[in-house]
């Protein structure tokens, strides 16, 4: 609200770039270039090649977005953002092949841009289970990302947008403005603009992230040979995911901070109000549930524990605490709210999002969703349809695994 306020006072100025690359930049270009495989042949011997792979791929697509680290939220959701969020490595909550586990001092300073900084991993926290931070990052960076996209458009008084993340599925929002929109001062818009489009970002982000668990349980696989079915509704990503949105949330309110500080420090903060552990006790705590709820390792892990909880029920996601870390006994899991689409009505909105899956494995999906036939029919409504294919994948996992 107060952000909000500013933009009625008029207290925001917008920074624009022209996006091109002048002749005189090409040998900064060209540098950056080779300082980027430099530093990625140092990744592959610290962290590993995966992580460094990504890294450079996202530092050569995003090497001219620098506002992250010029302006705070509000402003990029301002101004607008010139490039979608990089993809990071996630990693299974499970001690195997691969997974890094981290503590409260490993975590580096966000990068909406690739950074050297930046680190992620598995951390371990009394309140809230485990956490995978680059999932988390990555649902944070595309909630500030959909909530410019948003309010560029309801400035633009669009009724229809499109949107995708990196998966082939499309993405559709659908807006009804108040009646009186058109009649309202710009400044009066822009109030109203920039705090539906916060809380759409969060929707949006925190919904279209769960739709990759959705695909990649029905077979998807978005590395091409590697399966990922395993790593589907595992028992921290939900709530790594809506933490993610959280931390967002807080790091636009941050008025003080560049946007890429905010969300470090907004991430520091509420992982040790959630009692992050150190490293080894985040091994440790996954070392102690192999059998019971993994086995196996890497191409041919078994995952037993799942946590499908969306907050369908509650409007809330209760993550899923380890019983067997002794150095957070007697705590209980701290439930956090999801983003819901029904506040846009208390602004004359009304906003309905839909996804076009545009994968193989869509027209499986579309049977649980149109149980008569989805003859003509080849968009997934979440509000209406989530809760239908939740209860599929469920019945499935209990086939599969037992009710626990």
């Amino acid at each position: 609200m107060q952000a909000a306020e500013e933009i009625v006072r008029g207290n925001v100025t917008g920074v624009q770039t022209s996006g091109l690359i002048l002749f005189a930049e090409r040998d900064k270009y060209m540098k950056l270039h080779w300082l980027v495989i430099s530093s990625s042949l140092l990744l592959i011997f610290t962290t590993g090649c995966q992580e460094a792979l990504t890294w450079a791929g996202a530092n050569l697509y995003q090497a001219q977005t620098k506002d992250p680290e010029l302006k705070t939220g509000m402003q990029l959701i301002l101004d607008g953002l010139d490039a979608s969020p990089r993809i990071r490595v996630g990693y299974l909550p499970t001690p195997t092949l691969g997974t890094v586990f981290s503590g409260p001092n490993d975590l580096g300073r966000h990068g909406y841009c690739p950074n050297l900084s930046e680190r992620n991993g598995i951390v371990y926290t009394c309140k809230a289970g485990a956490i995978d931070i680059g999932h988390a990052r990555k649902a944070a960076d595309w909630t500030l990302f959909l909530a410019a996209k948003c309010f560029k458009q309801i400035m633009k008084n669009e009724t229809e947008f499109p949107f995708r993340l990196y998966e082939p599925s499309r993405y559709y929002v659908t807006v009804t403005y108040p009646d009186n929109w058109k009649d309202m001062s710009r400044p009066e818009r822009e109030k109203i603009a920039y705090e539906v489009s916060v809380g759409l970002g969060r929707y949006l982000a925190f919904t279209a992230v769960t739709w990759h668990e959705v695909i990649t349980w029905f077979g998807f696989k978005s590395k091409g040979l590697e399966p990922e079915y395993p790593s589907a509704f595992t028992w921290e990503e939900t709530f790594s995911n809506l933490f993610g949105t959280h931390v967002a949330a807080l790091a636009i309110e941050d008025a003080e901070h560049v946007y890429n500080e905010a969300v470090t420090l907004a991430f520091d903060s509420e992982l040790r109000r959630l009692d992050i552990q150190s490293a080894g006790v985040s091994r440790h705590a996954s070392e102690s549930v192999k059998g019971p709820w993994f086995t196996g390792d890497f191409y041919w892990i078994a995952m037993k524990k799942r946590n499908f909880d969306l907050g369908l029920d509650d409007g809330c996601v209760t993550p899923i605490l380890i019983p067997s870390v002794s150095e957070c006994e007697g705590t209980q899991a701290e439930s956090f709210p999801v983003p819901e689409l029904d506040f846009v009505s208390q602004y004359g909105f009304s906003v309905r999002f839909e996804i076009k899956p545009n994968i193989w494995e869509g027209g499986a999906i579309l049977d649980i969703a149109y149980p008569d036939g989805h003859k003509g029919k080849k968009r997934i409504e979440p509000a209406v349809h989530y809760p239908p294919i939740m209860a599929h994948i469920r019945k499935q996992a209990i086939e599969r695994y037992g009710p626990d």
